[in-house]
């Protein structure tokens, strides 16, 4: 009967062997389908809609919006150029009567650039809020439209850029379209 007992026991190893795998399969398959859960948990990844209680629980803070005050003046201040006998001069009647109007100040990223590489004019122009500039260029001892480049003013300051071929030293302005106000002017060396 020992032999019986033995041989019952040896004949079904294979049967023996597969309840074990089948065991710790559904062990591990148990394990990772919690650590799963549990993840998707932590991530919030749930399949629950966003409910009060998750909302007021939002780390993100936004303070309430308040006014500003607005500067009194242009952002920015520009010297004066000195006059060709290098001497100052007294105000001319232009500048005199512009000072207590409105007044354009321009002003020029570049001081020298390559033909045909961007020239960036920005200033600012307070009171001229809408208004229409266009750039003009000095070229044989008179002020001319330059490409018919234009920059609207918005917030009292504007920007444009303009290219060109023209070696040498050029001098751009700017000057509003319905008042022929003009800004100070810039010098570009072309090279």
């Amino acid at each position: 009967m020992a032999e019986r007992e033995t041989l019952e026991r040896e004949g079904h190893p294979v049967l023996s062997g597969l309840l074990a795998l089948v065991g710790v399969g559904l062990a591990v398959g148990l394990i990772i389908g919690l650590a799963a859960l549990v993840g998707t948990r932590m991530l919030g990844f749930s399949g629950e809609t966003a409910s009060a209680e998750t909302t007021n629980n939002q780390s993100m803070f936004l303070p309430k919006p308040e006014k500003t005050q607005a500067e009194d003046g242009p952002l920015i201040t520009l010297a004066p150029e000195p006059s060709s006998s290098g001497q100052e001069s007294g105000p001319s009647e232009t500048e005199t009567t512009t000072k207590d109007e409105k007044q354009i100040s321009l002003s020029v990223s570049q001081s020298e650039v390559s033909p045909m590489e961007q020239i960036d004019l920005t200033g600012v122009y307070p009171g001229g809020e809408g208004a229409i500039l266009r750039v003009e260029r000095f070229a044989d001892g008179d002020w001319e439209d330059f490409a018919q480049i234009t920059a609207n003013v918005s917030d009292e300051t504007f920007s444009t850029y303009i290219q060109t071929g023209q070696v040498g030293l050029q001098r751009f302005r700017m000057v509003d379209s319905d008042t022929e106000l003009t800004s100070n002017e810039v010098r570009v060396t072309i090279g």
